[in-house]
């Protein structure tokens, strides 16, 4: 039921989603596509980054992917099953990607984004 909260998404996060079996043959998993939803076995996989961006290019998505598919999917499931909880982990998981984008925004700002560089 979870994997159903991401039916008719084709990105999250800018990164594609291709969807297995039926897109099995249109895409291979380590060209170009960052998000793999497996809806025969209710699994879903993510390519992650190797390495900074501007020293080998984007290879994969970074863990605020992550954080913003489980943000997707509790939000939806809570249109269905409302309760506290819920909002909770979604207030929770939105502060975390709050904080990342105030770090992304703070390394932007002193040149170090997309590099090694502390």
């Amino acid at each position: 039921m979870a994997l159903e909260t991401l039916a008719g998404l084709t990105e999250i996060g800018g990164f594609g989603i291709a969807r297995w079996p039926e897109e099995r043959d249109a895409y291979n998993p380590y060209h170009g596509v960052s998000i793999i939803i497996d809806d025969e076995n209710n699994s879903i996989q993510f390519k992650i980054q190797n390495g900074p961006i501007k020293e080998v290019g984007v290879n994969g998505c970074q863990v605020d992917t992550l954080i913003e598919t489980a943000f997707i999917m509790i939000e939806k499931l809570n249109e269905k099953f409302p309760c506290e909880e819920n909002k909770q982990a979604l207030n929770y998981l939105s502060d975390a990607l709050n904080a990342l984008a105030e770090r992304r925004t703070n390394r932007e700002r002193r040149g170090v984004e997309g590099t090694s560089q502390l």
